[in-house]
């Protein structure tokens, strides 16, 4: 979440409002059908406290790609339950890829205003620059000898 609190009343694809009979009627299958996908695990709907069924958006959606999964394309419906299991893991590694591209765009950011500042404190002072040749020369060091 973003830190903002949401309205607890406010409505979004994921609230589960319709019973079953209202969601069989908006997906165009059969109540019993629902109940079948239900205990098969292909679209499971919350729960109320009595263990009535409330389908959301989003959930009656999802029945409407099952049924034409199974329909039109003839896919059977563990081959439905295994498309629905991999698509939901794609979109959380999707999210997930998302999250540590967004990390290290902020960790790309921090390293460069803490590189700005470090070149920010170099000091400024001009150094006068002389080329050094190479030479042959020997240069012999000998310490003084103190004086008796």
């Amino acid at each position: 979440m973003d830190g903002r609190r949401r309205n607890p009343y406010q409505l979004t694809d994921e609230s589960p409002v319709y019973v079953i009979s209202i969601a069989a009627q908006l997906s165009g299958l059969h109540p019993q059908t629902l109940r079948q996908y239900d205990r098969l695990g292909l679209v499971s709907p919350d729960r109320t406290a009595g263990r009535g069924r409330r389908y959301s958006a989003r959930d009656i959606e999802l029945l409407r790609t099952v049924q034409q999964l199974s329909q039109d394309e003839g896919i059977n419906l563990a081959g439905i339950k295994r498309i629905i299991e991999l698509e939901n893991q794609v979109a959380a590694l999707q999210q997930r890829v998302a999250e540590l591209s967004a990390a290290v765009d902020g960790a790309a950011v921090a390293m460069q205003q803490r590189e700005a500042q470090v070149h920010a404190s170099y000091r400024r002072d001009l150094v006068p620059y002389q080329d050094v040749h190479q030479t042959s020369a020997l240069v012999v060091w000998r310490p003084k000898r103190p004086k008796d």
